[in-house]
């Protein structure tokens, strides 16, 4: 198995030099590349976020630099995972379907999370995109979750455990937290809009539109 990582923090993968996952790369078993998204940022200050479009609090990452840092890693037996409170639930039974993923990339988003119309892209695209959360709490980015992902899944690796008679199925089935869509500049990227709703300036309409796109999230995840 391939696992690419894009990160703003690639010291925080330090640990998968170690232990099972270490040994897993050292014979082979697993191959793990880590990617700096700063790296793909064209301006001084190495920026890779923005205010988001309708208001409210926290930053969210640009579409732009997610998609110079993505397009290169994306191939057709990939699985690109982006990490976001309002995805679906990870589990056991994810841990084992994602096992079977000749390449995974991780994108950890930071901040108020990645801009919408990158999973969006990729999905059209037609690549399998899905999107997961850890749990019902709140991380300061997806790194974290990344290495729990990480570990769950290569885990199950053939030859990664030196007794396989000590993998044990779990599953934890509780109810998820979910999110509306965020949305930063540009307007337009890649051919997909933001919805015109964000760029009224009605924060009336706003609210209720994202509290509509909120319950829409649950019904699909349930």
């Amino acid at each position: 198995m391939k696992i690419d990582a894009v990160t703003i923090f690639p010291e925080y993968f330090a640990p998968l030099s170690l232990s099972l996952i270490g040994k897993a790369q050292e014979s082979g078993l697993l191959e793990v590349a880590i990617h700096d998204l700063r790296s793909f940022t064209s301006d001084n200050h190495h920026s890779v976020d923005d205010t988001p479009y309708g208001g409210g609090a926290g930053m969210v990452m640009k579409p732009e630099i997610w998609g110079q840092a993505l397009d290169p890693l994306m191939k057709p037996e990939t699985d690109l995972i982006i990490l976001t409170p309002a995805g679906r639930r990870f589990n056991q039974k994810m841990a084992h379907t994602l096992s079977q993923s000749e390449h995974l990339v991780f994108a950890c988003g930071r901040y108020e999370g990645i801009d919408a119309r990158v999973g969006q892209h990729y999905a059209a695209q037609g690549f399998r995109v899905h999107e997961v959360s850890i749990g019902d709490y709140v991380l300061g980015g997806g790194e974290v979750a990344s290495l729990v992902m990480i570990e769950a899944i290569t885990r199950l690796l053939p030859g990664v455990l030196g007794n396989p008679d000590s993998l044990i199925e779990e599953s934890h089935v509780e109810e998820g937290f979910l999110e509306y869509p965020n949305y930063t500049k540009p307007a337009i990227w890649r051919d997909l809009s933001v919805p015109d709703i964000l760029l009224s300036g009605n924060h009336g309409a706003i609210a209720t539109w994202r509290g509509e796109q909120a319950q829409r999230r649950a019904q699909e995840q349930s």
